[in-house]
C-alpha cells in the first residue's frame, strides 16, 4: 500500500509559479510511474503530466505544456510539479497519483493510488 501526499499548493498572483511535491511512503516508489491531475468543481478530473519510473520521459497536457515540469527525486520518494506562467483557469485541487507502467499515463482510472490533493488558486 502506498501512501501519497501533496503539498505546496497556495495562493499566487497570475503570473506567477507553484511548486506542488509529493512524497510516497509504503511501497518502493522508484518502480512507479506518477502523474498529476487536477479537478475544479463540477468538472472532470484533468491530466496535467506524467513521468516515467525512472524519471527518463515526461508527459503534459497540450493546456500545460511549456509552463509545467513534472520531476522525481527517487531517493526522496518525492514528485514535483513546477508550475509557470500560472493562470486563473489553473486554479484546481492538484492531486499526485502512481501507476505501475507508464502506459496511458493520461487515464485517470489506470492509476492505482492518489492523494488527498492540494488546492492552488491562481488569483488575476
Amino acid at each position: 500500500q502506498v501512501q501519497l501526499v501533496e503539498s505546496g499548493g497556495g495562493l499566487v498572483q497570475a503570473g506567477g509559479s507553484l511548486r506542488v511535491s509529493c512524497v510516497a511512503s509504503g511501497g518502493t516508489f522508484s518502480t512507479y510511474a506518477m502523474g498529476w491531475f487536477r479537478q475544479t468543481p463540477g468538472k472532470e478530473r484533468e491530466f496535467v503530466a506524467a513521468i516515467t519510473s525512472g524519471g527518463g520521459t515526461t508527459y503534459y497536457a497540450e493546456s500545460v505544456k511549456g509552463r509545467c515540469t513534472i520531476s522525481r527525486d527517487n531517493a526522496k520518494n518525492t514528485v514535483y510539479l513546477q508550475m509557470n506562467s500560472l493562470k486563473p483557469e489553473d486554479t484546481a485541487v492538484y492531486y499526485c497519483a502512481a501507476k505501475y507502467t507508464i502506459n496511458r499515463y493520461s487515464a485517470g482510472h489506470g492509476y492505482v493510488y492518489w492523494g488527498q490533493g492540494t488546492q492552488v488558486t491562481v488569483s488575476s
